[in-house]
């Protein structure tokens, strides 16, 4: 059975955490999978543009952006345009696909199905949307996706609002969707869970739908970068 390391839950910026996910990648492809991560961060506010993104989809001005203390960053990850702050939690599963079919659409019908039971453990009935990547409550979407893979590891990841500032959303349109309503747990349930919590939650149920054995980071490589 692989090995799922997860980080601790904390505040980092973008461009330190897509360091850091760099260096696990490259572990875990030197590895050949043994090791395989999950990171869990909340990030200050940032809009991404993944490879499909056009700037154009950022909607709000320089002038305004900087009023907000939202940074533009450019992701090399699939998908569009999406915006990452606080009350939101980010999660980069950094895994081997290699003993999973190196099946990129599999993977991310796997990362949707995890996700839909991360939030049906609050109680948050959720599903898919297709030809829609991410996750739904109805009509109103709660989690983004967009992944990167190299060498058959798989990098980037999910974000899930869970008491994230909604209306930051309307600076950009939201992987490409206009008009999309995008929703939280906080305002699904009426009440904001702790993101810690959530983090909690996400490790444990990644490594189930995902048949791995879970370890306290302190054992693995992610604990020294």
């Amino acid at each position: 059975m692989a090995t799922l390391i997860p980080t601790a839950l904390r505040r980092l910026d973008y461009a330190d955490a897509l360091t850091m996910q760099l260096r696990l990648r490259d572990d875990c492809i030197a590895c050949d999978g043994a090791r395989n991560y999950l990171m869990l961060v909340e990030h200050p506010p940032v809009i991404t543009v993944g490879r499909a993104g056009e700037r154009a989809d950022v909607l709000a001005s320089a002038d305004r952006l900087g009023q907000l203390g939202v940074q533009v960053a450019e992701a090399n990850r699939g998908g569009e345009v999406t915006y990452h702050g606080p009350g939101q939690l980010v999660a980069y599963p950094i895994i081997s696909l290699r003993q999973r079919g190196r099946d990129l659409h599999r993977y991310l019908r796997d990362l949707e199905a995890w996700l839909i039971a991360l939030c049906g453990s609050y109680g948050v009935p959720a599903r898919v949307n297709p030809p829609n990547t991410g996750v739904w409550v109805q009509e109103r979407k709660i989690v983004s996706i967009g992944i990167a893979v190299r060498r058959w590891v798989a990098y980037h990841g999910a974000a899930l609002n869970v008491a994230t500032d909604l209306s930051h959303f309307e600076l950009i349109v939201p992987c490409g969707l206009r008009g999309v309503r995008m929703t939280s747990l906080e305002r699904e349930l009426g009440a904001a869970p702790l993101l810690a919590d959530a983090a909690e939650r996400a490790a444990t149920l990644f490594a189930e739908h995902f048949d791995m054995e879970l370890r306290p980071a302190a054992q693995g490589a992610a604990q020294r970068v």
